[in-house]
Formats: structure tokens, C-alpha cells, sequence
């Protein structure tokens, strides 16, 4: 092993999650290290104003370039199969980067309609304030995009499996649309992380991800991250650089911790989430269970062809209303009542009045998210213990 693990060429994620980006300084660390600082010195003015300038490679300042940031970047960016990544403070910092960077006042963006909650009030409050158009469809009728294209449409956004329906578009498909008519297309990819899924090798331009979420793992810290071609990654960096929505080194080197373990703990999350939604699919209670690895869903076998798993994210919907979502919610003793996703520790919430909450009774209606919905994310503890404390939920209902 050299000392510069970031220029060997390695087959395997497992590998990659591992060993890309570091390379040791002479202090000989085996761990990345952690560059907290602001700013950096130059050996002297002509130093300067030559990396200022572009002309010579090298730090600056931290909010646009830091060595541990970089690390995380790089190792996403191999991870993800892209030419460079830009990390940001979080999943929609990168979301909003992107936009700014890429769209102009005219152009027009077609979404998909159930993406996360606080993305439509990006793209409907904030977008719009400065002439972007958007335009909602279905994230699986891709009649519904192609009828959407302007000739100011510049880029389709979408998130597959979709939160929290887990609805899943076909990239390819999408891909083959979008650059038909010279249209970006950029899928988020929370959901699955390129553990199990890589849009970028199925035809996407970019991918967005919040680290918050599996990237970490822990539910430690909050950040986000952009991967693409170098020449789209340039534009948003330039925007980082100028409006700085960075991450912090902190940040970036926990979610190199997160990447670490990243492979090893998505095949857990699946395992146990299949089991789960196998065992709530028979309960009398529920109207249904929304879950890609179940083969009665809508989306299972475009899940199978282009992801590796199924990932530990589902949703289901109990007989009844409010009432009885929250009743159940409130009786679990185990499982966190909280709105992060992707943590060791599994997760319950109901979407309606909480992660969707801001979105109208119209926009909640279009986009499948009901009063007797509650979505679990499937952490690491032993899955016959989240199974006992789903049914201590069950048993409030009686």
C-alpha cells in the first residue's frame, strides 16, 4: 500500500468506501485527519495571488476548499462513479446549489411530485421568486414528463424511491427523454446511496444526496453533496464559493467515518427491512405496505433491475385516520419519533403533519401522503426486537 491511496485504482466499493481521497501528510496518520481551520498561509504574495487566481492549485479559504473536506468529496465522487463532487452544509443546500448554479430566470424544471416535503417548497416558495417555472408530474408516468417539456425546460429532478411512497422511476428511461432535448437530468439519491444504486451509470448528469442520512449512518450531523461532471461541478462550486453553503472539515471527516461502514450496514438495513415489510404486509390492520422489495409493489421489478437492494426505508397505511396513526406512533417505546431517516436507530413518523406538513391539502392529496400514513426507517438493532415494539403500536389500536 502506497501512501497516497487516493491514486490506486480499486475494483471494489467495499474498497472505495474504505481508502479513496486520503493522502497522508508526513505525520504518517492512518485515520484522515481533521483540518479545522478557517484559512491558510501562503509562503509568500506571488503564492497568493496565484491561487487566487486559478493558476496554481491550493487551499484558500474553507468555505470553498479544505483538505478533509476534500477527502469526503473525492471518496463520494468514486463512490457515485462521477468525475468530481461539491459537499455542502446539507441535502438541500446541495439541492438549492445546484439550481442556482445551473438554472437562470426563463428557465423551467419539471419534478417529480412526491420528492421530499421541503424540496416542492424549495422549488414552489423560493425557485419561483426568481422566474424559474416548475412544473409537478408523476414520477412513474413518463408521459406526463414528456408532455411537461417547454423549450425552456433545462433540467427534469426527481427522487427514486420517492419519499416516502418508495415509487421508482425508470433512470434510463428518463435519461434517454431528458438528453433528447438537451435537458439535465438530476436524481436525488438518499433513498439508496450508491450502495445500492448509481444513477449517474444509468444516465443521470447529477446526483444529490443528503449526507445526513445513510452517509452517516449515526444521525450525527447535518450535510449534503453533489456529484457530476467536472464541468457542472465547477458552476457549483462557484456558487458555494460565492453564497457559502459549505460543510464544515467536522462534518466531512464523521461522514468519512459513515462511508466506511456504508456497504456493510445498506445490506443490514435491506435484510431487516424486507422483514419488517413482509411481516406488516399480513397484518389485518393495514390497507398497505409500500416497500420496492415486496414483489406485489407497483415498482418492485424496475428496483431489481437497477438497484443492488431495497434499503430499509417503508411506509404503510393503517384503517383509519390521524387518530389512529398517532395513537400507534405513540405507543412504540423503542423505535425514535423523530424525522431523520437512515440511522442505526430506527425511526417512526408521520409524514402528513410533520416531513410533508407544509405542502397543501391538494399537493398532499396528488402526492399519496394520507392522514393513516406512518414511515419507518429499519435501523440496526436486532429485527425481532423493531417487530416487538411494532407490536405494542398494533396493540393500542384494540
Amino acid at each position: 500500500m502506497t501512501e497516497k491511496d487516493s491514486q490506486i485504482k480499486f475494483n471494489s466499493s467495499d474498497t472505495v468506501g474504505v481508502r479513496v481521497g486520503h493522502e497522508r501528510t508526513v505525520f504518517g496518520e492512518h485515520s484522515e485527519p481533521i483540518f479545522s481551520t478557517s484559512s491558510y498561509v501562503f509562503p509568500n504574495s506571488e503564492e497568493a495571488a496565484m491561487r487566487f487566481s486559478g493558476e496554481r492549485e491550493g487551499d484558500i479559504y474553507s468555505r470553498y476548499t479544505n483538505p478533509t473536506i476534500r477527502i469526503f468529496e473525492q471518496r463520494i465522487s468514486a463512490l457515485e462513479c462521477g468525475e468530481r463532487a461539491v459537499a455542502t452544509s446539507s441535502g438541500m443546500a446541495a439541492i438549492l446549489s445546484t439550481c442556482m448554479a445551473l438554472l437562470s430566470a426563463g428557465d423551467h424544471v419539471v419534478c417529480s411530485r412526491d420528492v421530499f416535503g421541503t424540496t416542492t417548497s424549495l422549488f414552489n416558495r423560493y425557485l419561483t421568486k426568481f422566474g424559474i417555472d416548475i412544473t409537478f408530474v408523476s414520477l412513474i408516468d413518463i408521459d406526463q414528463w414528456k408532455e411537461s417539456i417547454t423549450r425552456s425546460t433545462k433540467m427534469f429532478f426527481l427522487e427514486t424511491p420517492s419519499n416516502p411512497l418508495c415509487e421508482v422511476a425508470d433512470i434510463s428511461l428518463l435519461s434517454t427523454l431528458a438528453h433528447k432535448n438537451n435537458i439535465l437530468l438530476v436524481v436525488d439519491n438518499c433513498f439508496c446511496t450508491p450502495a445500492l444504486q448509481t444513477p449517474l451509470k444509468l444516465g443521470a448528469d447529477i446526483v444529490t444526496h443528503s449526507a445526513t442520512k445513510y452517509l452517516d449512518g449515526q444521525g450525527r450531523c447535518v450535510g449534503g453533496a453533489v456529484v457530476g461532471s467536472e464541468s457542472h461541478m465547477n458552476e457549483i462550486l462557484a456558487f458555494l464559493r460565492t453564497c457559502g453553503p459549505a460543510m464544515s472539515p467536522f462534518n466531512a471527516w464523521v461522514f468519512l467515518k459513515g462511508l466506511e461502514t456504508l456497504n456493510l450496514r445498506m445490506e443490514r438495513h435491506s435484510a431487516s427491512g424486507y422483514k419488517v415489510a413482509c411481516w406488516l404486509r399480513d397484518r389485518l390492520e393495514i390497507d398497505a405496505v409500500h416497500y420496492t422489495g415486496l414483489e406485489t409493489h407497483v415498482g418492485h421489478l424496475l428496483a431489481k433491475r437497477q438497484q443492488k437492494n431495497y434499503g430499509g426505508v417503508l411506509s404503510f397505511e393503517l384503517k383509519g385516520g390521524k387518530a389512529e396513526a398517532w395513537q400507534f406512533i405513540d405507543a412504540v417505546q423503542m423505535l425514535s419519533r423523530t424525522a431523520n431517516f437512515g440511522d442505526a436507530k430506527s425511526t417512526i413518523i408521520h409524514p402528513a403533519t410533520t416531513t410533508h406538513s407544509r405542502l397543501s391539502k391538494e399537493e398532499k392529496l396528488k402526492c399519496g401522503i394520507k392522514d393513516n400514513l406512518i414511515r419507518l426507517s429499519i435501523g440496526l438493532e436486532d429485527v425481532e426486537d423493531i417487530i416487538h415494539d411494532l407490536k405494542l403500536g398494533f396493540a393500542s389500536l384494540v
